[in-house]
């Protein structure tokens, strides 16, 4: 798989990641300060790093290599969408950028692929990587202003070729779920008639949520679902991600009710007794009521965001489209995958991690 990261991250950048470990801080100094990882940073060094880029980025790459060969319509992992990571840089707990590596496995056999972020955060990492072509349509809801990463402004619509490409819808604290609807719809619809997209890749970040420890939106999982559901109404091949969320109960909420939804199967408001119920106290149901809180988006700042996305939009040329050659292999064969889960260690052989517990076997 690291022949595969290098696809969009730099070699030296990668082999940083293989070696560092907490045990060889002094060692890396200057490349932490050069690649932006360790202490003082977002985006912290930890046993086992490397090999939890590798299982996310490679889950993404395998969900993307199933919908090129058909085998798939819908595929999910909620380990990845990791969208922060650069070329050359960590970014907000973002090692690998597994977004962009499975939009370029896409790529190999889709004309056109479209990138949907209903994180909390602009997908700034997505965005750069594709900012200069036609070939990705980048779409990212985020809150905007004194927030990290502090970028995804509507006026940064792309460069180049990619000019009217990047879609950026900039918001305040507070979004409802009919006021996040009234701008998703409309724009995924505009999007979905004018760039007629081979694939879409939809990231699920649960950071947007109500009650979340570093959000500021007030959506409920009803909300946060609706866009899941509307971007399958397409019928489109979809791979789907996950991405931020750091009140962790509700993060699983969240993921739990958006693969129901994708799977159509209805399940019920009562969360089962599990290891983990206690978690879910004091009423251990699914869904989230919103918080008592105010709204600042108004009615004249919102309508003010969707009409001019929507005229960018109406200004595009139409659906590019792209002389395709022969179709390049996968980033790796099936058998290459089953080589990996043979390989792959097992529970004993696995290092335990002093924060967590573990089951013992005698």
């Amino acid at each position: 798989l690291p022949l595969q990261l290098t696809q969009f991250h730099s070699d030296d950048y990668v082999q940083f990641l293989a070696r560092i470990s907490p045990d060889h801080l002094r060692t890396y100094h200057g490349q932490m300060q050069r690649f932006n990882a360790g202490e003082g940073t977002d985006c912290p060094v930890f046993d086992g790093l490397f090999e939890f880029t590798q299982l996310y980025t490679g889950a993404s790459l395998d969900g993307a290599m199933q919908l090129n060969s058909q085998q798939a319509d819908i595929c999910i992992n909620w380990s990845g969408g990791l969208h922060h990571a650069k070329k050359s840089e960590a970014s907000g707990f973002c090692y690998i950028n597994d977004i962009v590596l499975a939009i370029l496995e896409l790529l190999k056999v889709h004309a056109r692929v479209l990138y949907v972020d209903i994180d909390v955060h602009h997908g700034d990492g997505v965005e750069e990587a594709f900012y200069c072509t036609d070939r990705v349509m980048t779409f990212s809801l985020h809150k905007y202003g004194d927030f990290f990463p502090g970028t995804g402004h509507s006026s940064d619509i792309g460069a180049k070729e990619g000019t009217g490409f990047s879609v950026n819808a900039p918001l305040n604290s507070g979004m409802t779920d009919a006021t996040y609807q009234e701008l998703f719809k409309p724009i995924m619809q505009k999007i979905m008639d004018v760039y007629q997209p081979g694939a879409v890749v939809l990231q699920c970040g649960a950071d947007s949520l109500t009650g979340d420890r570093l959000g500021c939106f007030n959506l409920t999982l009803h909300g946060h679902a609706e866009c899941v559901k509307f971007v399958k109404s397409f019928g489109v091949p979809t791979l789907v991600l996950g991405g931020g969320g750091y009140t962790i109960r509700n993060v699983a909420r969240c993921w739990a009710y958006e693969t129901s939804v994708l799977l159509d199967q209805p399940i019920s408001n009562d969360i089962p007794f599990n290891d983990y119920y206690e978690y879910y106290s004091p009423d251990y149901e699914l869904h989230l009521q919103p918080e008592p809180k105010d709204n600042v988006n108004t009615n004249a700042s919102l309508a003010a965001v969707r009409t001019e996305i929507l005229t960018q939009l109406q200004d595009l040329q139409g659906a590019p489209s792209v002389q395709m050659q022969q179709v390049p292999p996968p980033a790796f064969s099936v058998k290459d995958r089953e080589q990996d889960i043979d390989v792959r260690p097992s529970a004993q052989d696995r290092k335990e991690h002093e924060a967590e517990f573990y089951d013992k076997v005698d």
